[in-house]
């Protein structure tokens, strides 16, 4: 069974998050999402148990997916949970970058390959800190997060 990885803080969980997980569902049999815990500290940031249910509750339908804490190195997370993968989302050169120097620091120090999702272009300027200053100041932010998915299988 191939596992993977995606991790994050995930606060708040966009379109763009849920882009890269509905595509690496086609890759994989099964999917952790990893939800950093609360030791992570910045500014204003929910509680991991709210972005935890908000996920769990968008893909109640996907047995394919938990949704579960981590604390620390992606890597060790993932052997925790048994995957072999770690997926990233990149939207730009600059997340490319930042990406594949963790990806190569990660494979020397577990072994474990890094997957490399491209943002679909429409979501290329979606991010939490985004939605984050947006909802900040008064604005709607329904059109960045995701709708309840219905298990289509």
């Amino acid at each position: 069974m191939k596992s993977g990885v995606f991790v994050g803080s995930f606060d708040p969980f966009t379109i763009g998050h849920d882009s890269i997980v509905t595509r690496a569902l086609g890759l994989f049999d099964r999917l952790v999402i990893g939800v950093v815990g609360d030791q992570v500290h910045k500014p204003d940031m929910a509680p991991a148990t709210e972005r935890m249910k908000a996920i769990q509750e968008l893909y109640a339908d996907e047995a394919r997916i938990e949704v579960k804490p981590y604390y620390g190195l992606a890597v060790d997370f993932a052997r925790e949970q048994g995957a072999q993968y770690i997926i990233k989302g990149v939207r730009s050169v600059k997340d490319f970058e930042y990406e594949r120097e963790q990806a190569d620091i990660n494979r020397q120090i577990s072994g474990i390959e890094t997957v490399l999702l491209f943002a679909e272009p429409r979501y290329a300027s979606v991010s939490s800190s985004v939605v984050r200053e947006l909802r900040h100041f008064g604005r709607d932010v329904e059109e960045f997060l995701p709708k309840k998915h219905k298990n289509n299988k």
